[in-house]
C-alpha cells in the first residue's frame, strides 16, 4: 500500500489483536467487503494511507469526470445509489455515495496507516500487517488496494529535459489551467480522451499520443448503454460472439475508426479486457472533435525536447504542457510477501478464482471487471470467512498467542 520506497519500522512498535479480518484500502473494494462482513456479523478493520475514503476519487480524478457505466452497474453491495441521482452519476456523487454507504455500516477505518509490509507468520498463523507504529495481527488479510493504487509513469526519452510543465492525469483537474495552450497528451484510454476533450473546451490545442490500437465504442448505442448491451448479450451468446455484434454496432454508430489513426485490436473489446485488463474507450464526445481536428492524432512519441517532441513517424511539434494520461498500477508488491501475486501486483489465479489465496489471504477489486466484479467478489468473501468466523466460535473460543506485553486487542467497529 503506498510507493515501494524502502519505509523503516519504529523500534516502539505496539502490537494489535484483530479479532476480525484486516483489510488494507478504504476504496470501494474495502468498504464493500466490510459491509458484506458487518452483514454476517463479522468485525473488520480496514487501515488505509491516505486521510479520507476512497482517496483515488476525491484526489486523483478530474473535475468533469462521471462514471462512465450506468449507475446500477456501479452500486456496491447491500446499499444502493440514491433514487435522484442521474444515470452516470459526477465524481462528487460518486464520493458523496461512498461517503454515505460508510456511515450506514458504520465503517471507521484507521486513517493514516500506511502498510509497510505484511507477511503470515506461519508458526503461529497469523497475518502480521505493519504500518508505522503498530503490528496489525489477524488470521485474515484482505488486499483491497485495487489495480489503481499509484499512477505508472514511463520511461520517455527527455522528459527531463522538458522546459514546460509536465502532470500526470492524476494530478489534472481542469482545462482551464491550460487555456489557450499547446498540450501534447501521452495516452488515449478513457482518461486520456476525456482529458483531450476538457482542454478542446478551455481553448487549448491537444495532441493525443495514441501508442497502441484502442478500441473506441459508444457510450450508448439506439438508446441503450453499450455496456448494458454486452451484458444482456452475453447472457445469451458466446463471448466473441457479442464482440462482433458490439463492433458491427459501434461502426454504424461512430464509422470507422482506423482512418483516425485509432485502429482497433484483432481481439475484441470484451475479450481484450478480460485478458489484459485494457479498457475500451467509452467515447463521451472526444471522437467528434478528432474528426474535426481539434483533438490532433499524434504517433508515438520517439524523444521529448526541451521546447516539444520528436515522433515515431519524424514529425516534430512544440508544446507548452505535458499531460500524462498513462493509468495506473498496483502497489501490493511493494508490501505484501505472498506468491499468490504476479510481480505487476495482480492475483496469479485468474477470474473467477482470484479472489482466495491460502492462509486466510483474499483479494477484492483485482478482477478487471470494475464495481461489478468488486461486488460479487466482496461478497464471496464476506461468507467464506464467516463460516469460518462461526466455526470458531462454535468451539466457544478463540486461540489468542501471546505476542508481547505490549499486546493490544482492539475489536474493529
Amino acid at each position: 500500500m503506498g510507493s515501494c520506497k524502502d519505509q523503516e519500522r519504529d523500534p516502539q512498535t505496539t502490537f494489535v489483536f484483530v479479532h476480525g479480518p484486516i483489510i488494507v484500502g478504504a476504496g470501494p473494494s474495502g468498504l464493500a467487503a466490510s459491509a458484506c462482513l458487518s452483514e454476517h456479523g463479522v468485525p473488520s478493520l480496514i487501515l488505509e494511507k491516505s486521510d479520507c475514503i476512497a482517496s483515488l476519487w476525491q484526489h486523483r480524478t478530474y473535475d468533469r469526470l462521471k462514471l462512465h457505466l450506468p449507475k446500477r452497474y456501479c452500486e456496491l453491495p447491500l446499499l444502493g445509489f440514491p433514487g435522484h441521482f442521474p444515470e452516470y452519476p459526477t465524481k462528487h456523487q460518486f464520493v458523496s455515495y461512498l461517503e454515505a454507504y460508510a456511515s450506514h455500516f458504520s465503517i471507521r477505518p484507521n486513517f493514516i496507516q500506511n502498510v509497510a509490509k505484511a507477511e503470515f507468520d506461519p508458526i503461529r498463523g497469523f497475518w502480521r500487517v505493519q504500518t508505522q507504529e503498530f503490528q496489525y495481527i489477524s488470521r485474515w488479510l484482505i488486499v483491497a488496494t485495487g489495480e489503481n493504487a499509484e499512477p505508472f509513469v514511463p520511461e520517455i526519452v527527455g522528459l527531463d529535459k522538458f522546459n514546460g510543465l509536465v502532470v500526470h492525469s492524476s494530478e489534472y483537474k481542469s482545462g482551464s489551467d491550460f487555456r489557450n495552450q499547446r498540450v501534447l497528451v501521452v495516452g488515449c484510454g478513457n482518461s486520456g480522451m476525456e482529458v483531450s476533450l476538457d482542454l478542446c473546451r478551455h481553448n487549448a490545442t491537444p495532441y493525443m499520443v495514441v501508442r497502441n490500437t484502442v478500441h473506441v465504442l459508444p457510450r450508448e448505442m439506439f438508446g441503450f448503454s453499450t455496456f448494458g448491451i454486452a451484458m444482456s448479450l452475453l447472457k445469451w451468446l458466446p463471448l466473441r460472439m457479442v464482440d462482433k455484434l458490439l463492433l458491427v454496432m459501434a461502426n454504424l454508430v461512430l464509422g470507422n475508426t482506423d482512418h483516425l489513426g485509432l485502429r482497433r485490436p484483432k481481439t475484441g473489446p470484451i475479450e481484450l479486457k478480460n485478458i489484459t485488463g485494457k479498457t475500451p474507450v467509452l467515447d463521451v464526445g472526444a471522437l467528434s472533435h478528432i474528426k474535426s481536428g481539434n483533438i490532433k492524432v499524434m504517433a508515438s512519441v520517439k524523444e521529448i525536447t526541451k521546447t516539444g517532441a520528436k515522433f515515431m513517424d519524424k514529425k516534430e511539434e512544440e508544446f507548452d504542457s505535458i499531460i500524462l494520461a498513462t493509468g495506473y498500477r498496483s502497489t501490493v508488491p511493494c508490501w505484501l510477501k505472498s506468491e499468490f501475486f504476479t510481480k505487476e501486483g495482480m492475483p496469479k489465479t485468474p477470474f473467477p478464482d482470484g479472489w482466495k489465496g491460502e492462509n486466510g489471504l483474499y483479494t477484492v477489486g483485482f478482477t478487471r471487471r470494475g464495481l461489478l466484479g468488486t461486488a460479487s467478489e466482496a461478497i464471496k468473501i464476506a461468507k467464506d470467512i464467516a463460516d469460518q468466523w462461526r466455526a470458531i466460535n462454535d468451539l466457544s473460543e478463540i486461540s489468542v498467542i501471546p505476542i508481547s506485553s505490549h499486546l493490544e486487542k482492539s475489536q474493529a467497529t
